[in-house]
């Protein structure tokens, strides 16, 4: 079940219904398997306690790392760069985003990469960067294509890049 409903234009956060988020991580409570943990870990960034989510999401990495697979790990990694990048320390976020997204790329893992890539997007246009959140999201695009990514992904990036697209006329006009 999607606790997604869609993403805001402008922002590009998920629109979300706090209620029933808050309903599930009850529901999760302090499981520590790396599933429970990942889902922890965004539930509590799109609530917004992004605290919690830092510290939640640095256990999901050690745990990944310990008892968990190379995909496991990137990511573990990835979410915990969202999470960087919620809180505004873009050059964090946009190192670790980018060595993931190398590495899955290196290994042929399109969806992983493609989700590296989305999130770099969405940190570059948080940074104001757009021509550079446009070459990743167009990058994202093309991976998840690629891979046969569902309709729900392959429309977040479109919208990413349309907003970017926004963002980069309304830059020009005023610049």
């Amino acid at each position: 079940m999607s606790y997604i409903h869609g993403y805001d234009p402008d922002t590009l956060r998920e629109k979300i219904d706090p209620r029933r988020c808050k309903e599930r991580l009850d529901e999760i409570g302090e499981q520590r398997s790396l599933p429970a943990l990942l889902e922890r870990v965004w539930l509590l960034k799109v609530l917004d306690r992004l605290e919690d989510a830092l510290v939640i999401s640095e256990q999901s990495v050690r745990v990944a790392r310990m008892a968990g697979t190379r995909k496991d790990l990137l990511r573990a990694r990835i979410l915990h760069a969202s999470v960087q990048q919620y809180r505004g320390a873009f050059a964090a976020a946009e190192q670790e985003l980018t060595t993931c997204a190398e590495e899955a790329e290196g290994q042929g893992w399109s969806a992983i990469a493609a989700f590296a890539y989305q999130h770099r997007g969405k940190t570059h246009y948080d940074a104001g960067d757009f021509d550079r959140a446009r070459e990743d999201f167009k990058r994202a695009l093309f991976l998840r294509q690629e891979c046969g990514a569902p309709d729900d992904q392959l429309e977040s990036t479109l919208l990413a890049i349309e907003a970017t697209d926004r963002r980069r006329a309304d830059s020009a006009l005023a610049g």
